[in-house]
């Protein structure tokens, strides 16, 4: 068989009217056949529905996932506290300002600001 007449089949094929029986049979003619050894399907499946290393691996994966987590999660949780220990002892009390990181006298300036006057 031709490249030129496989790849006119190949084009034929992608047309929703054209015939796939009718390409199998002048493929077949043309003296290119499709076959597989013996066991094949057997093989193919098998490697399909064998999940005993899949499983491990996912089961090894959550692991990690989680040890990686639990660092970020704990190191997150240490830069809050002492995020908050600063800023208590920069402004003396812990309320919604010092959280925020603005005193008194930037409230006013930020009031103009926003109105406009």
């Amino acid at each position: 068989m031709k490249d030129s007449d496989f790849k006119e089949f190949l084009i034929r094929s992608l047309d929703r009217e054209s015939d796939p029986e009718e390409a199998r049979r002048k493929i077949e003619e043309a003296g290119v056949t499709f076959g597989f050894r013996e066991g094949f399907r057997e093989r193919v499946l098998d490697k399909i529905y064998s999940t005993g290393t899949a499983v491990v691996r996912e089961i090894e994966f959550v692991r990690i996932l989680n040890s990686v987590f639990y660092r970020i999660a704990l190191a997150g949780a240490a830069a809050v506290v002492i995020l908050l220990v600063s800023m208590y002892l920069l402004q003396g009390s812990l309320n919604f300002n010092s959280f925020i990181g603005v005193d008194n006298s930037y409230n006013d300036s930020m009031i103009s600001l926003l109105t406009g006057n």
